[in-house]
């Protein structure tokens, strides 16, 4: 076994990440980035580094499951949910269920839970629950946390930040309690093959798998069409795609922002 082979090994019983769901050459960039920061020459020194230094084991979960994201990101995306999927949805429904896949320090299910409030202040009578996951524990407290920088909000416009926004001393923003209850966070491998609920309406799984080998996003897009009810929502990043092999499951209901919806 090669010193890259075995280090994948340590990597995957340490950290539950099995590193063959992910582009090599995604897992070796990862790994080079913190080979530079830990003065380690090669894979084998690195490996025997993560061995010594318990400190290094999340440091290496975090580069791996690198979460850069903000509130509203590709806004057009969001415009859609606004303005003609959730009315649709709130026409048809008397209760709406969301997954946020992959949603890693939450800004993306709060700007969900967000439009949903708008919603709900029109349709009372309707239920809707969101459910945010990810692979990676300390995202996930920074979400339940639900305090960010400025940065985190420079598509979030001001009404929207003081009705949904506790503003801190220290310049940092709290997500407000109305806008936290909608939200149920929750750890979940995307590669168990299991969904974190079914019957939902719209799965949103965005940037995520531009790191994943096609057999991976393939299966993922099965996973997601298992939990979708006929008609539901699938809303992908703008630089991803569906696969030839499952193209078929879902038709396109908005191609530029990259929605579509389950074929029956």
């Amino acid at each position: 076994m090669d010193d890259f082979a075995s280090l994948q090994k340590t990597i995957e019983r340490l950290l539950g990440i099995k590193c063959s769901n992910y582009k090599e050459d995604y897992i070796k960039r990862r790994l080079l980035s913190r080979m530079r920061l830990t003065n380690t020459a090669d894979f084998e020194a690195y490996h025997r580094y993560l061995l010594a230094n318990p400190q290094e084991h999340e440091l290496l979960r975090n580069a791996l499951t690198i979460n850069v994201t903000k509130f509203f990101r590709d806004p057009e995306v969001f415009e859609v949910l606004r303005r003609e999927i959730l009315p649709d949805l709130a026409r048809r429904r008397d209760s709406i269920k969301i997954w946020c896949a992959g949603c890693a320090t939450g800004e993306e299910p709060y700007s969900i839970a967000i439009l949903v409030h708008e919603l709900l202040a029109l349709r009372k009578d309707i239920g809707v629950t969101i459910y945010a996951t990810d692979i990676d524990a300390v995202a996930l407290q920074k979400a339940m946390a639900g305090v960010y920088d400025v940065k985190a909000l420079e598509n979030v416009d001001e009404k929207r930040i003081r009705k949904h926004f506790i503003s801190h001393d220290d310049g940092t923003f709290e997500v407000r309690p109305h806008v936290k209850s909608l939200v149920r966070f929750r750890k979940h491998d995307l590669m168990s093959g299991e969904p974190v609920a079914r019957y939902l309406d719209i799965v949103t799984c965005r940037n995520v798998t531009i790191y994943f080998t096609e057999k991976q996003k393939n299966d993922l897009t099965h996973l997601f069409y298992s939990a979708l009810a006929d008609g539901g929502y699938y809303v992908m990043g703008k630089t991803e795609y569906l696969g030839r092999e499952v193209e078929h499951l879902f038709v396109p209901y908005n191609s530029a922002q990259k929605i579509f919806r389950k074929v029956a």
